[in-house]
Parts: structure tokens; C-alpha cells; sequence
């Protein structure tokens, strides 16, 4: 308790000491022999180091009838490899004061561990380990399909509204990998036979589909070396890494209809999707510039007018949704009590019309851009953060130095970009449309 609390302090001074301009990430990048990318940055300020691996993997890479499984293998990844006792992974790193977590999105799964930098050997092993060692078992298997159960249904069943981005993804992006999210579907983890998470192991838990990304208070030549030393001897995946060709579908029947979902609410809401721009392209930093006018904070467009002066919903907001090959964008409200959910819809019609029409303001905008640029800084305030967007900008832009050049990207949008975008993507026959409600109105529906 007392290395975990120390390494914590240490984290708050480095992030309390970051400065609030962008500041130069400087960075070393290479390629072992075996294909795996290697970005290291120093950063001497504080002890603490942050160990990363992103495997370029994620739900969409799963094949029909193996949904899920991205997810599943960021559980499976600590049960322990053979040079590790099962259960002994997190036991490692909370003993040196550190701590560890793994992420899955539909593109990419991302393991990391901060942890002080007289520890670094020690991520560098776990992380070799698990790339080269790990331990897929029935045993494993079979208590992990468990957890990813009581995930589910704690997280995703249980949650009121929380289904939403599933119901969303199947609508929006039906036809294509994406049409599924992460957690998967609990029939297809209980079908899959040990070989299966075998040869999905062996086909994407290997040095050429993965970056390691360290940043912290290391000395860059005895890192290197250490590297080496651990990952170098890892062979290179010799099965073809599968990437799916994504052809998005039109809409067709799906396309303004509106769907009813009934769920363990008390409160119905209103959801609206659109298809919108890939990750990366100009028209994706106008949307995130929409986004923030929309529903960035306490002064944004939808707070004030349909929270605060109409009083239409109790929380509303906007989310872009921007991934590897596909784009959407969603705005949703949650009704306030008596207010009828169309009443809801057509307010925030009136608010994306108005945007489609016309330019925001000076002042609007520019308080806008401000909130981005101190949203985009903030992320450099930890090693971690650092060290997590090294990873994905090599991954899915194939430069890490986007790390220092993506803000010059977003200063390039205008305030006619965001009209123009908005009328580009927030059309009606360009979205498909939820109303979530209690399961209380379809039971009084079928005995009516």
C-alpha cells in the first residue's frame, strides 16, 4: 500500500507539473527484426515510467460466430504465461508499487503498467511474456468466459440506457465488422473451442501487429538494449493478419426510422445516429469542433436550451464516434419526467437545423477551440497518456509524431467548416433514430 500511494504522489507532481502549452514530445522510433515497432520517450521530470503495448486488434478483426473475442483476450492476457504463476500478473506489479489495466476498443487492444522507473525491467518482462509465453488453457478459458459474463451483466444488462451503443452500432453500421461491439455475444465465447483462442493468439499476440510505446524516466540506450534483450528473440507471426474490408452499406429501411427499445429505465430517451467522417480527415476535426458546440459543457447549445431553458431532458449530449474505417456521430437526450420523447427529438432538430444553416459566432467558436486545445494538452499531462497516443497514432496514421502536429489540424477549421459539415452529415435520410422505454409502456402496449 505504501509503494502504490508513493508512485502515486509521484504521478500527481508530474501531472500538476505539466505546463498548459503544448509542449515538443520528443521520441525515438524504430522496428526490431521480428516487425515490432519500438517508440521510447524520455522524460527525466519524475521516477515513474509507463510500460505499453497496442496490439492492433479489436472487434472488427473477429471473424462471424467469434464475437467477442477481443475483449475475452484482454481478460485471458493475466492468467499468467508459463515463466508466470496463474494470478501472479497483477500481484507483480502492485508488489513494485505500480499499477496495470488493458482496454479493448473495435480497432485495438492496449495492455500498460506505470510503474516506477527502477521497475522498467519489470514491465518489459511482463509485457515479453505476454507476448511470447501466454498461458491459453481450459482452465484459463473457462474462468474467464466467466468474468466476461458477470461483465456483461453488470455493466451492459443491468445498466439502464447502457445497450444503447450496441443498439446504435447494429442500426449504423450494419453490413460491416463494426456492426458489433466489444463485449460480443456470450453464445459465440460459450461455442468456442480451445483452438480457436489458440489460433487467434497466434495470429494477432505477435511482435509485427504490435507497437511497444515507453515513456518516462528512462536512459534511452540501456532501454534499448533491454528491448532487445526481452522482445528480440520473440518470433515473427508467420499466419497473414487478417484486415477486413470494410464496404459500408446505405442505410435503406433503417435510415430515419424510428426504433423503440425497451429497457430497465424510468426515464425514456431519445437517440439519433449518423454516419459521419473516418478518424483522421479533415471533416473529422470540424465534427469534434460540432461536438463541443453542441454539448461541450455547462454553456453548450444543448445544455442550455434543452436542459436549462426548456427543460425538455435531464442530460443531454453529443459523441462522435470515430474509428478505423467507419465514422458516426451521436446525439441523444434523456426526456425529463412527463415530456414526451418526439417533443425531445424535435427540439434537437431545431438545434442541428440550426447549425446546418448557419456559421457560430466569434465568440462562440473561439470559446470552443479554446476547450479543445486544453482538452488535447491535458492529454500529455501523464506518461501514460503520453505514451498511449505515441501508440495510436503510429497505428492508425503510420506517424507518431501526429503526437505534435494534430493540434495544427484542428487550428485549421473554421467556423464555416463546422455549417458545412453539419449539413453535409446531420441529415435526416443520413441517420437512424432510437427511442428507449421503460419496459413498463410495452407491457401496458400488448395487453391493450
Amino acid at each position: 500500500m505504501r509503494k502504490r500511494h508513493t508512485l502515486w504522489i509521484l504521478m500527481m507532481w508530474a501531472a500538476f507539473g505539466a505546463s498548459a502549452q503544448q509542449r515538443t514530445i520528443h521520441f525515438t522510433k524504430y522496428t526490431l527484426a521480428n516487425g515490432l515497432k519500438v517508440i521510447l520517450h524520455q522524460d527525466t521530470s519524475v521516477p515513474v515510467v509507463a510500460v505499453t503495448v497496442l496490439y492492433h486488434v479489436g472487434s472488427k478483426n473477429e471473424k462471424p460466430g467469434q464475437s467477442g473475442f477481443a475483449h475475452f483476450f484482454e481478460h485471458l492476457m493475466f492468467e499468467g504465461s508459463r515463466y508466470i504463476e496463474r494470478g501472479q500478473f497483477m500481484k507483480y506489479v502492485s508488489n513494485a508499487g505500480g499499477d496495470l489495466n488493458a482496454n479493448t476498443s473495435q480497432d485495438r487492444t492496449f495492455y500498460y503498467e506505470n510503474l516506477p522507473s527502477n521497475q522498467l525491467k519489470l514491465g518489459l518482462w511482463l509485457e515479453s511474456e505476454r507476448m511470447m509465453h501466454a498461458k491459453i488453457n481450459e482452465q484459463g478459458v473457462n474462468t474467464q468466459r466467466e468474468v466476461v459474463k458477470e461483465e456483461k451483466r453488470l455493466r451492459v444488462d443491468n445498466q439502464p440506457y447502457a445497450t444503447m451503443y450496441t443498439e446504435v452500432c447494429k442500426r449504423l453500421f450494419k453490413g460491416t465488422p463494426y456492426a458489433w461491439v466489444t463485449i460480443g455475444s456470450m453464445e459465440d465465447l460459450n461455442r468456442a473451442r480451445l483452438q480457436d483462442f489458440i489460433e487467434f493468439y497466434h495470429t494477432y499476440y505477435v511482435p509485427n501487429n504490435a507497437v511497444l510505446s515507453i515513456s518516462g524516466d528512462i536512459d534511452l540506450d540501456s532501454t534499448r538494449r533491454m528491448v532487445e534483450a526481452y522482445f528480440g528473440p520473440i518470433p515473427r507471426g508467420t499466419s497473414p493478419i487478417p484486415r477486413p474490408q470494410v464496404d459500408v452499406e446505405p442505410l435503406g429501411a433503417y435510415a430515419n426510422r424510428i426504433d423503440t427499445v425497451y429497457d430497465n429505465i424510468q426515464l425514456p430517451a431519445v437517440i439519433e445516429a449518423y454516419r459521419g467522417p473516418l478518424q483522421g480527415t479533415p471533416d473529422y476535426y470540424a465534427f469534434n469542433v460540432l461536438s463541443n458546440i453542441l454539448s461541450g459543457g455547462a454553456s453548450s447549445r444543448m445544455q442550455k436550451e434543452l436542459v436549462d431553458r426548456q427543460q425538455l431532458a435531464i442530460e443531454v449530449g453529443s459523441i462522435p464516434v470515430a474509428m478505423e474505417s467507419v465514422g458516426g456521430y451521436i446525439n441523444y437526450g434523456i426526456v425529463n419526467a412527463g415530456v414526451d420523447p418526439g417533443s425531445l427529438q424535435g427540439a434537437i432538430d431545431q438545434l442541428v437545423d440550426s447549425l446546418r444553416s448557419t456559421v457560430p459566432g466569434a465568440h462562440e467558436f473561439q470559446k470552443v477551440m479554446n476547450q479543445l486545445e486544453t482538452e488535447y494538452v491535458g492529454r500529455f499531462s501523464t506518461q501514460l497518456g503520453i505514451a498511449e497516443d505515441l501508440a495510436n497514432y503510429e497505428v492508425y496514421f503510420g506517424s507518431a509524431d501526429l503526437i505534435n502536429t494534430e493540434l495544427d489540424r484542428y487550428k485549421k477549421v473554421t467556423p464555416e467548416d463546422v455549417r458545412r459539415v453539419a449539413d453535409k452529415y446531420l441529415r435526416d435520410d443520413n441517420r437512424i433514430v432510437l427511442y428507449y422505454m421503460p419496459k413498463s409502456k410495452s407491457a401496458s402496449r400488448s395487453g391493450s
